[in-house]
């Protein structure tokens, strides 16, 4: 996942539709004489692509506090005192915590060991109490919790331990006696009352040393130590998922990829390296998130392997290339910090999947696992920008690991985006260098998806396999949902090619969010499934074995020309717009704007600062972000906008807009994006945004720059300094109404399976070809309002089942407005 693409980027029970009832969504009687609005018709008789049991799977990557505060059942913050001004501008050690008192975090010799650098010095009569995640520590009546810290004190103390709100005691207090050197102590709390708001608050009666002070629910998954949170774990394996892919995403492969030690000058601000994160909890290493807080690492690669285990998918981990990306786009040149970046990863084979007399394998027993993870895959590398710096890296990396372990797959990656430069080049080297299987991300609107179902038709059968490791629509709407289980229907099609898929991200915690959308939300004490998540569970659950042929009628195209307003715009940066012109195609002036008055033609939409200094229409905010003015008619068509510019000063160049119909939906050729390192056109729908056009480039600061775009029909040409740009012709339909049918060789069953992302309703004429099947089909259905959105208090998207009586040979099916139905037809 890559912070880069800044707009781009925004990774089963009853109640569908709010008061809609099951009987709603069957289908209208037939009547011979009415016209289907589609037929679907499946050929039984030919063969598709077979579909594995790891097609789909889940993308788990430590944002928006997926572990700490999340997955990671601890319920203190901050246990271990670690939290830093490398983590968060804001944070402090004592951050999360209060101190009554002497209480003073300590950096020195008297630490519990060398890698845990942090403690707490408690003086006598003193206490400290933590406020845990989002409103406190959650507790449930009548459940157990666990509590462990440890502790020093030479000449003995006795700590009192509470757990508590702002009502009063949430739990019998408890004492533990403390004496002597660096102890582990533990106690258990039986919750009296439920609360969201509860404290955890430890005193000393004379002078004492804390570190990894911890509030564990007994009741983790699985009832495992250092476990995971049984709601989120539950929900996650609910979706039966093919495979786990961890850690990342950005933490992967940014901040330094040195170790944590003194030779490093203990890096507080490292790549994820697995080493730091097994072994006993109080002894892993802190580090630093890319995200913007801190993780722990308690939450581990040993915890990772084992989850996945627990919930039957393949493990997937990913390691640094040595190349950051995300913004950072450095590549190390170290042969020696590579040659251990190396090991490091013939070392994680090793722990995965060595005997346990071999020495990583000894550690993996050691922690609880004598018998092997059974590793298959390794990813190496995510979403660098710097293909062939990457590629050079990738190949010492696969050699040395075919070398120990040829079986194992090693998987590449085509950088942050769906095309482009970096994704052309980086697809080219990895054919070139016959990859096995190349990771791709996106992230684009829900046009997008609709349009682009045959993404997949056309890649070469031969070549590398797909891993679509990070996909979203830009929402956590129904609409979203819709696009995007439209666009899985292609994924199965080809599933000859596309060999893997996971939704990106995984979690939120409403409270720490620094991405949307994600699929599945929470807080301390609650967790729901967004409309995305019904949709992923729908299809994982219903995969199939292998892909029935079929073909369905298509939607008519209505495909006007690009009309629209203009626009002008910037994104951290100042820049002074002159001598605007529009000019109709018969020549006809529709816009002359030099700005030697005012700016009365335009209309402020966006964020920053305007104002006519001389004779140009300037933007002096350098800090905003997406400042557009509009001008023009929404109706205009077949035009050519002329715009004269001038950057003045911060981090990009332009943002020029065309086709402009209102804030949410327009065209923008966006000159010197992604920190002034390539230039794009990206068309904007209902808010989301999606990139035609992309080649590298940067603007320069006060240099003025001709721009011209010229629009004739669906086909946009641009100019630059009078020089040819680039042209793209946006006439893809987007298709509401998609198919894919499957069959599940245990049982048997047709899975027939239609998205109609539309607003009214889908009369289909389904012709079988000739199979001999069950009167009766399983029906689950997915519908609701375009704009409906699961929240924790009202899920208007969840799956409605029913029984439809009339399958045969060929039957017709009233498939309702927006939604998602799959019917499972048994064959005779």
């Amino acid at each position: 996942m890559s912070s880069l693409s800044r707009t781009t980027r925004w990774r089963l029970g009853l109640g569908a539709t709010a008061l809609l009832t099951a009987s709603a969504l069957l289908p209208s009687p037939a009547h011979a004489e009415a016209a289907a609005d589609y037929t679907i018709t499946v050929d039984p008789s030919a063969r598709g692509a077979a579909i594995g049991d790891t097609m789909y799977g889940v993308f788990y990557e430590d944002i928006n506090r997926a572990a700490d505060g999340g997955l990671y059942a601890e319920l203190v913050q901050n246990r271990s005192f670690e939290y830093s001004t490398a983590d968060h501008a804001s944070y402090t050690p004592l951050t999360s915590w209060t101190a009554d008192g002497a209480a003073e975090v300590r950096d020195d010799a008297g630490r519990l060991n060398e890698r845990n650098r942090n403690y707490l010095s408690l003086g006598a009569g003193s206490s400290v109490t933590n406020a845990g995640y989002n409103t406190g520590v959650h507790v449930e009546k009548g459940k157990k919790y666990d509590f462990s810290v440890w502790a020093r004190a030479e000449r003995g103390t006795t700590l009192t331990v509470t757990l508590k709100d702002a009502a009063g005691p949430l739990a019998k207090v408890r004492e533990v006696a403390v004496e002597g050197a660096w102890r582990k102590y533990t106690a258990t709390f039986t919750a009296t009352r439920t609360s969201n708001r509860g404290r955890l608050a430890v005193a000393t009666t004379a002078p004492a040393a804390l570190d990894m002070v911890s509030l564990f629910p007994r009741d983790t998954y699985k009832g495992q130590s250092n476990g995971l949170r049984k709601d989120l774990a539950e929900k996650i394996e609910a979706l039966s998922p093919g495979f786990l892919r961890f850690p990342g995403g950005c933490l992967v492969n940014t901040g330094s990829m040195e170790d944590y030690s003194e030779a490093s000058g203990w890096q507080r601000e490292r790549s994820y390296q697995w080493k730091d994160t097994i072994g006993p909890v109080e002894e892993r290493a802190t580090n630093a998130n890319f995200w913007g807080y801190n993780q722990s690492y308690g939450l581990g690669y040993y915890e990772y392997f084992r989850f996945a285990e627990d919930i039957g998918a393949m493990p997937l981990p990913v390691v640094p290339a040595l190349v950051t990306g995300c913004g950072q786009n450095k590549a190390t040149d170290d042969d020696a910090l590579l040659k251990r970046h190396i090991q490091d990863t013939l070392d994680l084979i090793e722990f995965a999947n060595g005997p346990r007399t071999s020495e990583w394998g000894a550690k993996r027993a050691e922690m609880g696992h004598p018998k092997p993870f059974g590793l298959t895959h390794i990813g190496v590398g995510n979403e660098e920008n710097l293909p062939r710096e990457f590629m050079a890296r990738f190949k010492e990396f696969r050699a040395a690991i075919e070398a120990e372990y040829p079986d194992i797959t090693v998987v590449s990656n085509s950088g942050p985006d769906d095309s482009g430069a970096t994704f052309d080049t980086a697809w080219q080297l990895n054919r070139e260098a016959g990859v096995d299987m190349v990771d791709e991300h996106y992230y684009n609107s829900p046009q997008w998806f609709l349009q682009n179902n045959d993404r997949y038709d056309s890649y070469d059968r031969n070549g590398p396999k797909v891993f679509l490791g990070e996909y979203a629509s830009q929402g956590n709407a129904w609409k979203n949902a819709l696009s995007e289980a439209a666009f899985m229907t292609g994924l199965e099609r080809n599933a000859d090619v596309v060999q893997l898929a996971s939704y990106a991200p995984l979690l939120a915690n409403e409270d720490y969010v620094q991405w949307s959308p994600d699929m599945i939300w929470f807080n301390n004490h609650a967790s729901w499934g967004s409309a995305n998540y019904e949709v992923q569970k729908l299809f994982m659950n219903n995969t199939g074995d292998r892909v029935v042929p079929s073909t369905a009628t298509g939607t008519p195209a209505v495909s006007g020309p690009i009309t629209g307003a203009v626009g002008l715009s910037t994104w951290a940066t100042s820049a002074a717009y002159d001598d605007v012109r529009v000019t109709s195609a018969d020549g006809e002036t529709l816009l002359s704007d030099d700005f030697s008055g005012d700016a009365s033609r335009w209309t402020h939409t966006g964020t920053g600062a305007w104002s006519v200094q001389d004779g140009a229409y300037v933007q002096t905010d350098t800090a905003a972000e997406n400042t557009m003015v509009t001008a023009g008619d929404p109706s205009w068509k077949d035009y050519d906008l002329h715009v004269e510019a001038t950057k003045k000063s911060g981090k990009e160049g332009f943002l020029v807009a065309f086709g402009v119909k209102d804030t949410g939906n327009y065209y923008w050729w966006n000159l010197g994006g992604w920190n002034n390192t390539q230039s794009a056109v990206e068309q904007a729908s209902d808010g989301g945004k999606s990139t035609l056009l992309t080649k590298a480039g940067s603007i320069e600061t006060g240099r003025a720059y001709d721009i011209d775009i010229k629009v004739r029909g669906r086909q946009v040409t641009l100019y630059l300094d009078g020089k040819e740009w680039g042209s793209f012709t946006d006439d893809k339909p987007a298709e509401p109404f998609r198919q894919i049918v499957t069959e599940d060789e245990r049982t048997g069953e047709l899975i027939v399976k239609v998205v109609n992302a539309q607003d009214t309703p889908a009369r289909t004429a389904v012709d079988l070809g000739g199979a001999k099947v069950a009167s009766k089909a399983r029906v689950t259905t997915l519908a609701a309002d375009q704009d409906a959105v699961n929240t924790e208090t009202d899920t208007p998207v969840t799956p409605v089942r029913s029984t439809f009586s009339g399958v045969a040979g060929e039957f017709t099916y009233t498939f309702p407005a927006n939604s998602v139905t799959f019917l499972r037809i048994r064959q005779r």
